[in-house]
C-alpha cells in the first residue's frame, strides 16, 4: 500500500539512522551514504555505483565509494528514451505497434534468447529487451532527430556512432548522476513529452514483483570485441507510491566477471538499497 510523502520521511530518517547513513563530507546536508560494509557480502567482488533521489524532498541517498560521474554505455537502459522517442514521433502509435522479425534482415544471434526469435509489439520488446525491434525504430527516427533529442534532454555524452546502434556500440555514453537527472526531469514534465507517453512508459516498465516500481535493466560486456571480457550492467527507473507522491528516481551500475554474476544481482541489490533506505515498500 502506498505511504504518504510524511511517512515515507520518517521512514528514510529511521532506515538511514539505523544503517548508520552519514552526511557525505563537504555535500549538501540532503545528500547521505549508505555504508558499504555492512552488503559487503551481498557485494562479493563487484563494482557497484548507486544513486537514488527522492523528488519530493530533494534527499539523495549513495552507496559508500559510488563512481557517479564516469560514463558508461547505456545498453538497454536506453530502451526508456527510445520508447519515448517512438511515441512522441508518432513512429510507433502505441505500445501494441507491431513489428515483424525478419531473420534475414536480423538475424538471430548465438545469444538471443527465445522470446526476441518471434515478431514483437513495443510493449513486449520493452519488456523482453528484443534489441532489433529497437534497431529498427532507431533507422526510422534518423541521427538528425537522435541529436536534437539527446541535446534537449542533456542525455550523457549525446554522441552518436552507429545509426541503429550507438547506445550499444560505445559512443553514447552516460553516467549515473546523468541517468538519475535525466529520469528526474522525464518523470517530472520537464522535457515536454505527452501526458499520453508518460502514462505508456509507467505501464510498460511496472515490476510485477513490487508495487510501485518501475525500471529498465541493461547489460553488455565492457570490451565487446573481447570473449573473455567482464560484463557491466544497469538497474535504473522510479518508484511512485501514490498518485500525488513526487516519484524517487535510482540508478544502479555493476560490473562483475561474468554476466551470470550481474543478472539478478542489479535489480537486487538496488530493491535492497531503495527498501532499506525507506524509499520503497518492503
Amino acid at each position: 500500500m502506498p505511504f504518504p510523502t510524511a511517512s515515507r520521511l520518517a521512514l528514510v530518517a529511521l532506515a538511514l539512522l539505523a544503517f548508520g547513513v552519514v552526511a557525505a563530507p563537504g555535500v549538501a546536508a540532503e545528500r547521505t551514504i549508505v555504508p558499504r560494509a555492512p552488503h559487503a557480502a551481498m557485494i562479493g567482488d563487484r563494482e557497484v555505483a548507486f544513486l537514488a533521489r527522492d523528488l519530493g524532498s530533494d534527499r539523495e541517498v549513495v552507496l559508500e565509494g559510488s563512481d557517479l560521474e564516469t560514463r558508461r554505455v547505456p545498453w538497454s537502459t536506453f530502451k526508456i528514451p527510445n520508447l519515448v522517442i517512438a511515441l512522441e514521433t508518432g513512429i510507433a502509435g502505441d505500445l501494441d505497434a507491431s513489428r515483424a522479425w525478419d531473420p534475414a534482415r536480423r538475424p538471430a544471434a548465438g545469444y538471443w534468447p527465445d522470446d526476441w526469435r518471434t515478431d514483437q509489439t513495443l510493449a513486449s520488446a520493452f519488456r523482453r529487451s528484443a534489441v532489433w525491434y529497437f534497431q529498427e525504430l532507431a533507422l526510422e527516427v534518423g541521427v538528425a532527430r537522435y541529436r536534437e533529442l539527446l541535446d534537449a534532454w542533456s542525455y550523457g555524452n549525446r554522441s552518436i556512432g552507429t545509426p541503429d546502434a550507438f547506445w550499444l556500440d560505445g559512443s553514447l555514453r552516460i553516467s549515473v548522476s546523468e541517468q538519475v537527472a535525466f529520469l528526474a526531469d522525464l518523470v517530472t514534465g520537464r522535457l515536454d513529452v505527452s501526458d499520453a507517453t508518460l502514462r505508456a512508459l509507467e505501464v510498460v516498465s511496472a515490476d510485477p514483483r513490487h508495487d510501485g516500481l518501475h525500471g529498465k535493466t541493461g547489460s553488455g560486456r565492457v570490451r565487446p570485441a573481447a570473449s573473455s571480457s567482464r560484463f557491466e550492467g544497469w538497474y535504473v527507473g522510479y518508484v511512485r507510491t501514490g498518485a500525488q507522491d513526487a516519484p524517487v528516481v535510482f540508478a544502479l551500475w555493476t560490473q562483475g566477471s561474468s554476466f551470470s554474476q550481474i543478472r539478478d544481482f542489479r535489480r537486487a541489490f538496488a530493491v535492497h538499497l531503495l527498501t532499506r533506505s525507506g524509499l520503497l515498500e518492503p
